[in-house]
């Protein structure tokens, strides 16, 4: 990582990043504060707030904003002293993890938000392991101190265990829950403390020459001072001291302990992914590495959002630009239908508001309104035929079928699935015997969201109903043997969005026996979106 050529200024000062977390453990909040620091926003809608109050910013659907979670991973964009940041926002929920999974592919860098009661949770694992697989460098922000929270070792002990990584302390709490009253900045011996009274104030800075500055004791009691020089000794003995290229490679998390909600410890942090933060990174493709500072423009999709806007039915595809400086009007090769693409009105996100994108660089992610033609996984370049790789599509793990509540509208619900489907909102197979669709989800919530918005969206009550299936597999071989499978298996075959075969089954003995009566077909539980 160190030996590439020096980026353009432009590049150098961009930061993508993601936040990942458990549900619940306040990533909203702390998005809503970066955005307030970033000065897109004015005031943090709280998510607890009454009333139109709790509409937090980046929240745009409506399910998200009457259940206070986050379903689709939106983008925003603001700067923040030097920096540009780019913050990808994804679901909490680990029912939309596989948009989770597909928004990590379009970032350099993750923070991974822990509550300090709860510690390390299951969603955090999972999450945390996808970071793993792509070498993502992780910052740690243990938010909710101010609540009775648990012993900061414990925490520290528990993240380097589950999640078998180092963790070195950039801050050190000092009090816990109600005796909470800031954090003690290891890297510029600062002290922060914090102002309970007004939420969206920033913590008071205090500078000191170290833990032996008398003027410590004007701001922290001296219980509170006699344990944070205790705990601090015991820290620098016990852990390891923050290393960046330890950290650029993945082995190392530095960790903020703050109160996102207080406002406290989010600054600290945002300081910390500019300075220490990886700059946008060389981007993967089937036929070579493509590098940030490459003069041709080239990006690839990595989530479509339709109806963002319910008046207009659009759907914007989010492309991170994987080099190149990009300016409003250009024509680019648009790789799988081999057409050339005008970006006329290319949009930045700020939130749910959105402000044409007169240029953009490597490294930023930008919204292009179309009618369907760009899909997940699809390449854009300025001529080149690549294909980037890496974005997973996951089998879906519960099937359903899916019925208009009025029969003359069938024609309608094929078309809204579709749109879903092409938004990897869910997966749609067309059996090839009978009639209707079946829907298939990675997690049950999904299903409530997808009624929700068809009916929103579309006008049309739909249901639900339990399927003869439990599993989908799709099926690779060659041509002629997948034909004849095909047709000797007629009642279990369907056809996905694409148009790809799909093996579909209701018990993991089926899927064995395949395996073991046609050795040449393969049958596979994720497919790479290329295109």
């Amino acid at each position: 990582m160190m030996n590439r050529p020096d980026l353009p200024p432009e590049i150098a000062r961009r930061r993508t990043f993601a936040i990942i977390s458990h549900p619940d453990a306040g990533k909203t909040t702390l998005t809503e504060k970066f955005l307030l620091f970033g000065g897109a926003i004015q005031m943090a809608g709280q998510v607890r707030a009454k009333g139109e109050a709790r509409r937090t910013r980046s929240d745009f659907m409506k399910m998200e904003q009457d259940r206070g979670i986050s379903v689709s991973a939106s983008a925003m964009s603001f700067e923040f002293g030097a920096y540009r940041f780019n913050l990808v926002d994804t679901p909490g929920h680990s029912d939309f993890s596989e948009d989770t999974y597909r928004t990590l592919t379009a970032v350099d860098a993750a923070i991974m938000v822990i509550d300090g009661a709860k510690g390390v949770e299951s969603q955090t694992r999972k999450l945390f392991e996808v970071c793993r697989l792509r070498d993502l460098p992780i910052l740690t922000f243990c938010n909710k101190m101010d609540r009775e929270s648990r012993d900061t070792f414990e925490i520290i002990d528990e993240i380097q265990e589950n999640l078998a990584i180092d963790v070195a302390p950039v801050s050190w709490p000092i009090g816990i829950g109600r005796d909470f009253i800031g954090a003690y900045d290891l890297l510029h011996d600062r002290l922060e403390i914090m102002d309970r009274a007004d939420r969206n104030k920033v913590a008071e800075s205090i500078q000191i020459s170290g833990l032996d500055d008398p003027r410590l004791a004007d701001h922290v009691p001296a219980d509170l001072l006699a344990k944070l020089r205790e705990e601090l000794e015991m820290a620098r003995e016990l852990l390891p001291a923050f290393d960046r290229k330890s950290f650029l490679e993945g082995h190392l998390t530095p960790i903020w302990f703050g109160s996102a909600i207080n406002s406290f410890g989010v600054k600290e942090l945002m300081t910390g992914i500019g300075e220490f933060g990886p700059a946008p990174q060389p981007q993967n493709a089937a036929e070579r590495e493509i590098a940030p500072e490459e003069k041709p423009v080239t990006g690839f999709v990595f989530k479509v959002q339709a109806n963002m806007d319910p008046k207009h039915r659009d759907r914007v595809a989010f492309v991170r630009l994987a080099s190149g400086h990009f300016e409003r009007g250009m024509k680019l090769l648009h790789v799988r239908s081999k057409k050339p693409m005008a970006v006329s009105n290319p949009v930045l996100f700020l939130a749910a508001d959105r402000e044409l994108a007169e240029e953009a660089w490597a490294g930023d992610i930008i919204g292009i309104p179309n009618h369907g033609q760009l899909r997940i996984g699809d390449a854009l370049t300025e001529g080149e035929a690549l294909r980037f790789t890496g974005i997973p599509s996951f089998a879906p793990e519960l099937l359903q079928t899916v019925r208009a509540g009025d029969p003359m509208k069938a024609k309608h619900l094929e078309k809204a699935l579709m749109q879903f489907a092409e938004e990897g909102a869910a997966k749609v197979f067309k059996p090839m015997i009978g009639s209707g669709f079946i829907v298939g989800v990675v997690g049950a919530l999904q299903f409530e969201v997808l009624a929700s918005r068809i009916e929103l969206e579309y006008g049309l009550p739909v249901r639900f109903e339990s399927s003869q299936f439990t599993s989908a597999r799709w099926v690779a071989g060659p041509k002629d043997e997948v034909e004849n499978f095909a047709n000797a298996n007629k009642g279990h075959m369907a056809q996905d969005h694409d148009g790809d075969l799909v093996y579909l089954t209701r018990l993991q003995w089926d899927i064995d026996r395949v395996g073991r009566d046609h050795p040449e077909l393969k049958l596979t539980a994720t497919k790479e979106m290329m295109v």
